[in-house]
């Protein structure tokens, strides 16, 4: 019998036999196509200098005009640098302290105060990112903020114009975002640290081991394939932005743009003024194949240092 016909019977018997599964399947797979690979068709918005009157299709071709205007500006090096620094920030506080934090969680025997602890790291993820920048208003506003009326008085301070000052916000925006995300993270974590067996740890006492020694070596080892799949994860999207998070929190300063300005707020602005499809979907484009391929070297890396733990 060919091949080719022993493998369509096969794939027919299957299909048979496991045909409520595959019904079951079905949404999924109707799902993804719809909300993931269908809109892919717009990425030939990059290349063109789409007008409404022709519409996508009619709009004639601009080959890498798109991309020679984004990566041309003045503001390519500032908005790229901005983008990259913040994410590996970024990334590096939601490992060690996702972790670490998990971690110290996990040794909270009270189920009263193990579940409070947890309520109120995760509370901040479900806030929008325009009820977080009031909070930080709140805070930080000139006339009636807390840390100009009651906190830098204290020390004799003067009131500080925080929405003005460039240099404060290298660390405002990572603690924002570290406070409002970390919740997320310490959850995944702390899964994977209350699924490590327990004969593990005692064993370990057995063997004379204090904390320190079993967190070192038992649940670290233990975390270290989920820190690499998270840590992977957000490379892919290294080259995007919170857009709440530059956008809102910084309240739109012009005298922030040198430390607040990435790749998403740069485009959203350019859009707003000159209405250019093109160049926003050109960033879009750009964002998503540079996330694809630092996802690639990333594994690649991972996988020969140790090919157990890669992603793929």
């Amino acid at each position: 019998m060919p091949h080719t016909v022993k493998k369509k019977r096969t794939i027919l018997y299957n299909l048979k036999k496991y045909k409520v599964l595959y019904l079951m399947f079905l949404p999924g797979v109707v799902f993804l196509l719809i909300n993931n690979y269908l809109p892919m068709f717009g990425v030939v918005i990059a290349f063109k200098n789409v007008n409404y009157a022709d519409g996508i299709m009619g709009s004639p071709w601009a080959g890498l005009d798109n991309f020679k205007y984004l990566f041309g500006t003045s503001d390519a090096w500032e908005i790229t640098r901005n983008t990259l620094a913040y994410n590996v920030v970024f990334i590096l506080l939601n490992l060690v302290l996702g972790a670490g934090l998990a971690i110290l969680l996990s040794e909270v025997k009270g189920r009263f105060s193990s579940k409070f602890y947890q309520s109120v790291m995760l509370l901040p993820y479900f806030l929008s990112m325009i009820v977080v920048s009031y909070l930080v208003l709140a805070f930080l506003g000139k006339d009636s903020g807390f840390m100009n009326t009651s906190f830098l008085p204290l020390f004799g301070k003067e009131p500080i114009d925080w929405y003005t000052e460039t240099e404060y916000w290298p660390y405002i925006l990572p603690f924002v975002n570290t406070w409002k995300n970390i919740g997320y993270y310490v959850v995944i974590y702390l899964a994977a640290v209350i699924g490590i067996d327990e004969e593990y740890y005692e064993a370990a006492v057995l063997d004379g081991a204090g904390k320190w020694s079993q967190v070192w070596y038992i649940t670290v080892p233990f975390l270290y394939p989920l820190m690499i799949v998270m840590t992977l994860l957000q490379i892919g999207r290294i080259f995007y932005a919170d857009f709440g998070l530059f956008y809102q929190v910084p309240l739109e300063s012009g005298a922030l743009f040198p430390v607040t300005n990435v790749l998403d707020t740069y485009v959203y602005r350019t859009f707003l003024i000159g209405g250019d499809i093109g160049m926003s979907s050109a960033a879009g484009l750009y964002q998503a194949v540079v996330g694809f391929v630092l996802v690639l070297v990333s594994n690649s890396i991972v996988r020969r240092i140790d090919k157990d733990n890669a992603l793929f």
